[in-house]
């Protein structure tokens, strides 16, 4: 993948309705972007606050490495975590039917793969990442299946109902980074997670940072359990740089 300056990057809102719901994701592409461009693209499920401007200025710094991402809606138009408690309540409803995490995770990589063409998408080039809630999603996503070259998890849950029946489906490459000392995400977990994968043919690799907690590539993040970690956060960009250099081989 090629640099972008910042400057040369825009951005486009698609709404699309799903299963009676509107909902309202946004594709960062470049400004000179045509439908002959053919660069790689990158789903990306934010954090549990959904789209954001922080989540949205941290696709627009993975766009400028030289592709186009979609930070995905996964809770409708209207949703919107405000407080405190709003967040972990819109996850929740999400995480509480996977069938449902499922159908609107692949709706929102059909509508990339269709909308972003415009802008200079190769289709048959498509990674889907996700941050803490996200990363959980984008896993979910991987273990039904999905057609997508690599899927990358930074803090994300990892254990699912249906983990270990369905972890096999997986047909993408699978790099997961994980704060070893992450009290959300436990060690138990983490543990559970190598077991399933362990026992198919899944490319996975699960990578552990030292004293680092859950959010460490999220600077607001600043609690005793979620923490920004410089160190991690650089080593776990440079591992989905290596993973997506790897299948993405020019």
């Amino acid at each position: 993948m090629r640099a972008i300056e910042m400057a040369g990057l825009d951005t486009k809102v698609v709404r699309y309705m799903h299963e009676g719901l509107a909902f309202e994701s946004t594709i960062v592409h470049p400004k000179t972007g045509n439908a002959d461009s053919k660069l790689p693209g990158i789903l990306m499920v934010p954090n549990w606050l959904g789209p954001t401007d922080a989540s949205l200025a941290k696709a627009k710094q993975i766009a400028a490495r030289g592709c186009l991402v979609m930070m995905v809606d996964m809770y409708g138009m209207e949703v919107r975590p405000q407080n405190a408690g709003e967040p972990g309540a819109a996850a929740g409803v999400v995480r509480g039917d996977r069938a449902m995490m499922r159908s609107r995770a692949q709706k929102a990589l059909d509508v990339f793969r269709g909308e972003a063409v415009r802008f200079g998408l190769d289709a048959e080039r498509i990674a889907a990442i996700g941050f803490c809630f996200g990363g959980g999603t984008v896993l979910e996503l991987g273990r039904t299946g999905a057609d997508v070259d690599a899927i990358v998890s930074f803090h994300g849950d990892l254990v699912s109902p249906t983990l270990v029946a369905d972890a096999g489906n997986t047909t993408a490459k699978v790099l997961v980074c994980h704060g070893a000392d992450d009290p959300y995400v436990p060690q138990d977990h983490v543990q559970q997670w190598v077991a399933a994968y362990g026992a198919t043919d899944v490319d996975w690799q699960l990578v552990q940072y030292s004293g680092t907690v859950h959010s460490f590539t999220d600077p607001a993040a600043a609690s005793d359990g979620a923490r920004f970690n410089q160190r991690s956060n650089d080593r776990a960009f440079e591992a989905m740089r290596f993973l997506l250099q790897s299948v993405w081989a020019d």
